[in-house]
């Protein structure tokens, strides 16, 4: 009874317009039109860096914040690096170790030369005392004995100095691998970026691979949509789409750039990646919907002009043989400055514009 009273009343109202008011007639017209399937998904930054620790360590301090602006080698965290510098001091005194080792084998190989050069002069006269029988051939043996004696510990003495300059080198391996462990508890930015979110509170353990600070490195944003399966093949790199941002209450274009080749086992679904420009009040994590074209249908569309809204009812003023009659009217979607007409119009009636502004409310 309500809704009928309020027909009539905006009936006896609006039926006393003359036809004079109106300052402009319009044909309604049927045409196709795209539907599109709203695809749920995510305002992301188009390039974002998860910043991870390198080693297990307690984190003592957090230099950044959200919003904060970084560039190349800022520090962002700073882990406990007692640990390391122990190793360090270990690997360092490692080093010396086998350095004072290398010097002892040096010496020792300068030491087994002299002594092998001594005993093979030795060996090479007594063999002449014994040609001329000045020797005796138990000097000439225990001369060859002594050579070949020598001869040995020249060799081993080489071999000493070998394994000493392969203990440097261990040894420098060590104290390199240490100073890297040590560097990792200074954690900086690898790029340029802004600071987006920051993982971690001093305190925290971290650990190996664990993200403790999150990067935007470019400028710029997309959407990561899941499109049902049914629909992913009607979008593909470069289609142009319209992405809505409810909070924004604004739509804008999206440019498709990626589509993982995946359809997630639970929800039948792809990961749709578009870009879109930078908006006032756009943010990383906000809600959005991608629009993918789903079916063509025939639509009835007329200027969202002529409808005129009183309460809960819509109506227009349509042009008969007897004159302007006033006639209530279903719609639906807009599309632009139009919108369509589900029930009450035929396509060829001739509408009228009265001087009821741009949003169609009675004035």
């Amino acid at each position: 009874m309500g809704r009928l009273i309020q027909w009539i009343t905006a009936a006896a109202l609006l039926l006393f317009i003359p036809a004079a008011g109106m300052s402009e007639t319009v044909t309604a017209v049927r045409t196709t039109v795209m539907e599109t399937w709203p695809a749920v998904g995510t305002v992301r930054p188009r390039s974002e860096t998860k910043i991870q620790a390198q080693t297990q360590a307690q984190v003592k301090a957090v230099h950044v914040k959200a919003g904060d602006a970084v560039t190349p080698g800022d520090l962002l965290v700073t882990l406990d690096s007692r640990q390391p510098l122990s190793n360090l001091d270990r690997a360092g005194q490692g080093l010396k170790a086998a350095t004072a080792a290398r010097q002892k084998a040096r010496q020792g190989i300068e030491s087994a030369r002299a002594a092998h050069t001594e005993a093979k002069l030795n060996f090479q006269r007594i063999k002449g005392y014994l040609d001329a029988n000045a020797a005796t051939r138990q000097e000439l043996e225990t001369a060859e004995s002594n050579f070949i004696q020598a001869k040995a510990a020249l060799s081993m003495a080489k071999e000493a100095l070998k394994e000493a300059d392969s203990g440097i080198k261990q040894a420098k391996e060590v104290v390199k691998q240490a100073r890297v462990a040590l560097g990792f508890t200074r954690v900086t930015a690898p790029v340029k970026g802004e600071v987006i979110q920051r993982l971690v509170e001093p305190g925290d353990l971290a650990l190996p691979g664990k993200p403790l600070v999150m990067l935007r490195t470019e400028t710029g944003f997309r959407i990561e949509a899941h499109v049902r399966e049914g629909l992913v093949s009607r979008v593909a790199p470069g289609t142009r789409l319209t992405a809505e941002i409810p909070t924004l209450d604004t739509a804008c274009r999206a440019v498709v750039e990626e589509i993982v080749p995946y359809a997630d086992p639970d929800t039948r679904t792809f990961l749709v990646k578009a870009a879109i420009d930078p908006l006032e009040g756009l943010y990383p994590g906000m809600y959005a919907k991608l629009m993918i074209p789903a079916a063509q249908k025939e639509v009835v569309l007329i200027p969202r002009s002529c409808v005129i809204r009183t309460g809960q009812l819509e109506l227009v003023r349509v042009r008969t043989d007897h004159g302007w009659e006033l006639r209530y009217v279903t719609t639906g979607k807009e599309t632009g400055d139009k919108i369509e007409v589900l029930s009450g119009v035929a396509p060829g009636e001739v509408l009228g514009i009265g001087e009821t502004g741009e949003t169609g409310e009675e004035k």
